[in-house]
């Protein structure tokens, strides 16, 4: 038995109110379950109850047993002395405030059918990947849509956070954290965070005035990732080594210490190398790059946007001085798509909130255009019965099993609430 459970019951009243009566045998009446917030204090606040005829208005704690209230030390909390009813499922001991009144309490054990139990504890039995495993497939698709909607906006609320952050740090500069944030994503998951410390420690006022310069943008995208600490021979290398030097000394620009690049388990084209020149291609190729993409609303022309490959001296190389077969390295359709995921689709719905504006369909219309990840997770939902057609449901189904499924918060999901009621 899980307190959330007592929540779920509570809440909805999922259980026989007919002829309730507290634990000192008093008559008891629900007029209204309160207000759950989730917050620090009582669990439902505002609530309203009438015991013996006389009606009582204030907040309703609950627990497993009695005897909770004192291992919790509510005795002592200031927060619970507008407790009207304590509501547990076992009753071992009698509560009271501060002031030694004595708070009535509700047993529920008694209470709640059979067959809301068994739902239960069916849904919270052990299963190989997630609880309603079996189940998923015969939940109804508009009230699957509707999870899916609040769950892909839960999930962009989570990724505003660290642009907000951004923002704050670039000075409310939105081109800066688009840098930023393309910056990370081209590193992936391995030289992501490598890739946005360096790119968070150029202004990026001096990446628009050196755009106009592929070289010069290589040269420092490169070296203040700390990829021209190692002499090379190549006399690619020393250029960009020359040119790093005298940006630095240009600028003034204080070196940051960056974690060394991985390239140790990458497939060739996945090396930072790669990535750094097409991250550096595509400042080159595209001026007022946040003002294209803020508003945009097609896939397509978004491909057109990153339509960009490598400079020319990393189409016949993925390291310095190992010369490799030539070949293009542009950008792929399937990596265009991540960068749609997590890095617009975030951006956009971070900025209209700054400007009050309402895009919600915008990005679910947009997000539909873009196939959906291929990972584990989505395999497994795949082979319950939900199969992830685009990436506005693969998203939400990330959100679902990252942020509920695997933090059992079942009595807190659509689809879970729905099982109960079957």
């Amino acid at each position: 038995m899980k307190e959330e459970f007592l929540h779920y019951l509570w809440k909805f009243k999922k259980f026989d109110t007919s002829n309730l009566t507290t634990s000192n045998g008093e008559k008891l009446t629900i007029e209204n379950a309160g207000h759950y917030l989730q917050l620090a204090g009582p669990d439902f606040f505002n609530s309203q109850i009438t015991i013996e005829n006389q009606k009582w208005a204030g907040n309703v704690e609950i627990h497993i047993k009695s005897s909770d209230w004192y291992a919790h030390h509510h005795e002592r909390d200031s927060n619970y002395d507008s407790v009207i009813l304590h509501v547990v499922w076992e009753h071992d001991s009698e509560i009271y405030r501060k002031n030694n009144s004595e708070i009535p309490v509700l047993v529920l054990k008694d209470l709640v059918s059979k067959e809301t139990l068994n739902n239960y504890s069916s849904l919270i039995a052990p299963k190989s990947w997630i609880y309603c495993e079996k189940q998923l497939v015969s939940i109804d698709s508009f009230i699957l849509l509707n999870w899916q909607e609040r769950l892909f906006f839960e999930r962009l609320e989570r990724k505003s956070k660290p642009i907000n952050e951004l923002l704050e740090s670039t000075k409310q500069d939105w081109e800066a954290v688009l840098f930023c944030l393309l910056a990370k994503n081209f590193g992936l998951n391995t030289n992501g965070e490598s890739f946005l410390k360096a790119a968070n420690s150029i202004p990026f006022s001096i990446i628009r005035k050196e755009c106009n310069d592929l070289q010069n943008l290589e040269s420092l995208i490169f070296g203040i990732s700390g990829l021209l600490e190692i002499k090379k021979e190549d006399v690619y290398y020393k250029n960009l080594k020359s040119n790093f030097d005298y940006l630095i000394h240009k600028y003034q620009l204080e070196l940051t210490h960056i974690n060394p690049l991985q390239f140790f388990k990458h497939r060739p084209d996945n090396f930072p190398t790669i990535r750094l020149s097409q991250l550096a291609n595509v400042y080159y190729n595209q001026q007022q790059l946040f003002s294209k993409l803020i508003e945009e609303d097609s896939v397509k022309n978004i491909y057109k946007i990153f339509n960009v490959a490598v400079s020319e001296y990393w189409e016949t190389h993925y390291q310095f001085d190992k010369v490799s077969p030539k070949k293009k390295k542009a950008l792929s359709k399937s990596f265009i798509d991540l960068l749609i995921i997590n890095t617009i689709i975030p951006l956009q719905f971070a900025y209209s909130k700054s400007q009050g504006k309402e895009i919600s369909e915008n990005l679910i219309s947009l997000l539909n255009q873009v196939s959906p990840e291929n990972n584990a997770i989505m395999d497994k939902f795949s082979l319950f019965g939900i199969k992830a057609k685009n990436a506005f449901e693969s998203q939400s189904l990330l959100q679902l099993k990252n942020e509920y499924c695997n933090k059992s918060r079942c009595l807190e999901c659509a689809i879970g609430m729905e099982l109960l009621k079957e």
